[in-house]
Parts: C-alpha cells; structure tokens; sequence
C-alpha cells in the first residue's frame, strides 16, 4: 500500500495476492464508492485487483479533508483495527473503478491462522500503517490537559499503551489554550478528549474507550477462556490460549501490561541482550495475541466470578455484564502500596506521585531532583532510567543493604552512577511544597532527619494482591489466591498446577500465593495454566 507520499510498506508479490484471495469474494467497485467510512463500528479487508482506492482522514470544522495513502492493483487495506475492533476513523473511497476482494472477519482469522507467511506480511504492514497513521491523523482524537495532572498521564498512558492513533495538547501551550477556546473547555473540564467532534469532558479511560469501540461488546459467540489482567501473565496465557484454539477473551481495569508496562527497561528477560521497555514488550505481545485471535477488551474491570454452575463459570463484570466461559486464569497481579504520609493524595492528584517509570513520566524531569523509593527491580530500572533523562536521583531504600532484593546487574550501575544517591536504613516522613512537590523529610536508622529536594516521587513499594473480586476462592491471609500445592488438604481431587479451590478457575502470575515477582516466571505462569485449563476441560 502507498501513502500519500509515495512511501510503500511490506507487499504480497504476485503468487501470496492468488493464495489470499481464495479467502474472499471478488466484487466489482464502482468509482466514488465508500467501503467503508468513519464512525463505522466494523470493516472488511480489501485486496485491490484493477480498482484503486484512496483512504482519506475527514474534514473537520478546522481542517479539510486529508490524504492519508492512495491503494492501487496489487495493494490491500486494513490496519490495526481489523483486530483490535476499534470503530472506523479514516475513510476508503474508491477513484478508479475495478475489481477487488472482500474477506471478512472470520476469514480473515483463518488467512492468519493457516497461511504463517501472509500472516506475518499483513502484522507487520497492520503495525507499520498505525505507526504512520498515528504521526500524520493524530487529530482522530485528541487529548488536552494539564501534563503534570495524575488523570492526564492516565489518560496518555492508556492510548499509548493501545497503540491509538492521536495527538496531545498542552493545555498551558498556545495549541492547547486554542483547542480548548474551540470545544469551549473550561480549566476543570481537563483532561478532555476529542473524538469524531465529539467533546468529551473530564475524559478517562473508560469514556474514550466506550466512544472508540473498546470496552466489551457480547458478539454471542461461545467463549472457552476468559484471562482476567493484561500483565505478562495474563497477555502470555492469553496467547497460548488462543493459538492452541481455544476462544479467548482478555480483559484488564486499567490498560495493558501490569506494572511490567511502567518499567523503562527490562534488561535480564531472555532474548533481548539489549533490554527492552516494558511498553515495547507490551505491544509486542498485544500484536502476537491479536494475531491469535484474542479479543481483548481495556478498561474493563472484573467484579466477581459466579461459580454455580460445575461445567461453566461466569466473570461478572462491574458494568453489571457478565461473560459466560469454560474457564477462568486470574493475572490481576498486585498494585504498589502508598506511604502512609500526610498530604501523599494531594501530591499524588497532581501528579507529583507516581507509580511508573516510562518514557512520558520521566521526560520532564531534566535536571530536577527526583526521589525513587524502594529496593527491588522496580525501583533500580526507575532511578537508571530517570538519572539517564538527567535527573538527579535519591534511591531510598528501608533495608541496611542496596542488593538484597534487587539483581546484581542494577545494583552495579546504580553505585556506579554519578547521578543516583543510595539512601539505606532510611524511611521517607514529610511532604512539602504548595500545589507541586518541592522537598521530602527522610528519617535515618538513628533517627535523624533531613531535607532533600525533591520535585516528584517515584513509589515502587511492596505490593497488595488485586484479588477482591476473586469471589469463592481461597486466598491466603494477605490475599493472594492460593493454588496447587498450596490449597487446604483435604480435596477429593489432585489439583492440577496453577489450579484454585475452584476446579475451572486457575490464577498465574504476581497474584498467586509464592510466586517469584519475576517478568519471565508470570510469563512462565500464563502460558504453563494453559495446559491446566485443557487438562480441566478434557473433564467435560
């Protein structure tokens, strides 16, 4: 397919175009034709024969109409939103009259299940288009906000971390304050989104989701698997779940990739000597679960579980819906705690308080006095990844030793570093500052304390299980989800591995009772459950 600019990304040739389109119908296309436009909550994928097709962004009050790429004989179109589900926001106009193949949805499932070289060309050219789409129609939607506002870096966080194609506006910026005067925002109205030009006000995840088509949608079709929580584990079982065919549905409260996704960089996880982000190896993996077939569904939280029924369950949802399936894998994992001091929710509403690390939380922070709070991997990635944005870091960490509870290879760099401060045997007390963070108070073993300036905390401490809405199964006494060997004796059935007291509920990952808080071992965890639920299921 060619842009606008003449730019062309992956192409079948000549003998991979033949074998596709036995996948669909041959129609004829007339000139001025819409296959499909803006708005539309589905499409089909098209493979251009003789017609040529132009995909255009719509005119808006402020701008007109723009060419997005124009598709000739040979080409095909469709990107990301053919698997994610998202609605429609760019147009397909036919301009030359012709000939093209229609394939539809579940056809298109079974090119990408049975045909691996197609497969891997189409992912790749789906990947490539959003990534372009993302640089040149950013105004599908458009976020304005305050950027040190908790609910604006959610907001962000959230589109990026689903790859959504958009632009961001600083509300303190000449742009912002224009966009704001046009949508007729107000100052509390922030963060705001705009969608098909429609303003949505006090914007979050769950409304620009609903009004893009993201949140749960009951297609009618039979479900076997529903994985709750989109960290490693969860996108891991969620994968191996649906490539060894069962019909898999994954569902996460926030966005995806757990706390995996806030790290900067994950540098021991095998095959990747270099490191990877956490947000790279999450839409990595979004894409390989797409390709399967996942449905996947974000912000959508899990309120309960209905385990009446021996040969099925149900995962109630907290819109009051409820998703009927053969079995459930649990991978909510754990949030990191708060410190228990005065005036932390006002410093966390604006932002000054956060509980990642990613590229857009450490950006700002140049040359400004950061504290990183915590002594395991978390907190290491945290304070590298800031002092090489140039901040000035101060590691405070309540244990007597830096290596205890982190790996060898961070530990080795951040005493090395000439920008991170060590802090051991130390507790922080004391907020200050107005409406933004400016100083903390840090308690030492012996008592004394001291000032350090600080313009913004980073919190990596211990963890609380996300398990409350694990309903009817049995938890330990901090709430974890106990499984296996682990479970009261006394069962007449030998549980199999990962399993719950609920036969055909299985949890992996961060959440259940002793597990290593390893990237690799949750991912070891999602995929192994898999062998479980078929274990379990060959029961039926």
């Amino acid at each position: 397919m060619s842009d606008a600019a003449g730019q062309r990304g992956p192409a079948l040739d000549d003998e991979q175009a033949r074998r596709l389109a036995e996948y669909g119908e041959v129609e004829h296309a007339e000139a001025g034709q819409v296959l499909y436009a803006t708005g539309d909550d589905s499409y089909d994928f098209f493979l251009l024969l003789t017609a040529t097709v132009d995909i255009v962004r719509n005119a808006t009050a402020i701008e007109p109409e723009r060419l997005i790429y124009h598709g000739g004989p040979g080409d095909f179109l469709g990107e990301l939103n053919l698997l994610t589900g998202q609605y429609v926001y760019l147009t397909a106009r036919v301009v030359t009259a012709g000939t093209l193949v229609r394939i539809g949805a579940v056809m298109l499932r079974r090119v990408l299940a049975e045909q691996v070289d197609i497969a891997d060309l189409l992912l790749e050219a789906f990947r490539e288009r959003r990534e372009f789409i993302r640089s040149v129609a950013g105004n599908a939607l458009e976020i304005v906000g305050r950027p040190d506002a908790a609910e604006t870096l959610e907001l962000r966080t959230y589109v990026t971390q689903l790859l959504l194609p958009h632009s961001w506006l600083d509300a303190t910026s000449e742009s912002g304050r224009s966009l704001m005067t046009s949508a007729e925002l107000a100052a509390d109205e922030l963060p705001a989104a705009i969608v098909g030009g429609s303003v949505l006000r006090r914007a979050t995840p769950g409304t620009v989701s609903e009004v893009l088509g993201l949140t749960y949608r009951a297609d009618g079709h039979p479900v076997d698997l529903v994985v709750v929580g989109a960290g490693p584990a969860g996108l891991a079982a969620a994968v191996y779940g649906a490539s060894e065919g069962l019909v898999t549905v994954l569902l996460d409260r926030s966005g995806l990739g757990g706390q995996a996704a806030k790290s900067a960089r994950i540098e021991n996880y095998l095959g990747f000597p270099h490191g990877v982000s956490g947000a790279d190896l999450t839409r990595l993996a979004m894409v390989q679960a797409l390709k399967f077939g996942v449905r996947i569904y974000s912000p959508c939280a899990a309120a309960g579980l209905d385990l009446s029924d021996d040969r099925r369950s149900a995962v109630l949802l907290e819109d009051g819906s409820r998703i009927e399936c053969r079995a459930v894998i649990a991978a909510t994992g754990a949030h990191y705690r708060r410190l228990d001091i005065p005036r932390w929710a006002t410093f966390e509403k604006s932002g000054c308080i956060r509980y990642a690390a990613t590229e857009l939380d450490v950006r700002e922070y140049e040359n400004q006095p950061v504290t990183v709070v915590g002594g395991a991997n978390s907190a290491g990635q945290a304070a590298l990844s800031l002092a090489a944005h140039g901040a000035t870091v101060d590691l405070i960490i309540r244990g007597d030793e830096l290596g205890v509870r982190m790996s060898s290879y961070l530990t080795d760099r951040i005493r090395a570093h000439s920008r991170i401060q060590v802090h051991t045997s130390s507790t922080v007390r004391e907020l200050a500052g107005d409406d933004t963070l400016a100083s903390i108070v840090v308690e030492r073993s012996g008592g004394r304390r001291d000032w350090l300036a600080c313009r913004a905390l980073f919190c990596f401490i211990g963890a609380d299980p996300v398990s409350s809405w694990l309903t009817g199964v049995v938890k330990d006494d901090d709430g974890f989800i106990l499984t296996d060997s682990r479970l009261p004796t006394g069962s007449s059935r030998t549980p199999l591995p990962f399993q719950t007291s609920a036969p055909r509920v299985f949890a992996v990952g961060d959440l259940r009772s002793g597990s290593t808080k390893r990237v690799a071992t949750a991912m070891g965890d999602g995929a192994s459950a898999v062998s479980s639920v078929h274990a379990a299921l060959a029961s039926d």
